[in-house]
């Protein structure tokens, strides 16, 4: 199983103020540890949101909204893409992780990713060859 793990956005991480050498170095030994674990797909932290834009969609119409956005407990500052066996071997995972916003209260969301088992039979078998191309072409696009 696939889970998407969202590391919550701060005041301190939406004003830009980077990371202290010591969560640097801690949170590059918890990501060894899931690399060497095997269980550690990608990784990155994110930019502000100041950095970003949405599209919002309204029938045919789209919207273009420059950040930064106001509600910092909704925004993203960093995911992690793991495998894993279990939404239980995830949580268990994220209790091992440094507090990724120390002097702070912060939370960090873990969210399943589908699979194509997950789509029943709308998921017809020419959309798993194309979903298998884009996958490949993802791959070599690094």
């Amino acid at each position: 199983m696939r889970f998407m793990i969202f590391v919550k956005a701060s005041a301190d991480s939406e004003a830009g103020i980077m990371p202290s050498e010591q969560l640097i170095t801690e949170m590059g030994n918890f990501n060894e540890e899931l690399a060497k674990a095997g269980i550690l797909v990608d990784c990155d932290g994110l930019h502000p949101s100041r950095k970003g834009a949405r599209v919002r969609f309204s029938g045919e119409k789209r919207t273009v909204i420059d950040g930064p956005f106001i509600e910092t407990k909704e925004l993203v500052a960093g995911y992690w893409i793991w495998e894993v066996k279990s939404k239980e071997e995830a949580i268990e995972w994220v209790k091992r992780c440094p507090n990724p916003m120390p002097g702070t209260e912060s939370e960090i969301e873990i969210r399943q990713i589908f699979s194509a088992e997950d789509f029943g039979a709308e998921f017809t078998p020419q959309a798993r060859e194309q979903e298998e191309r884009v996958r490949e072409q993802a791959k070599k696009n690094g």
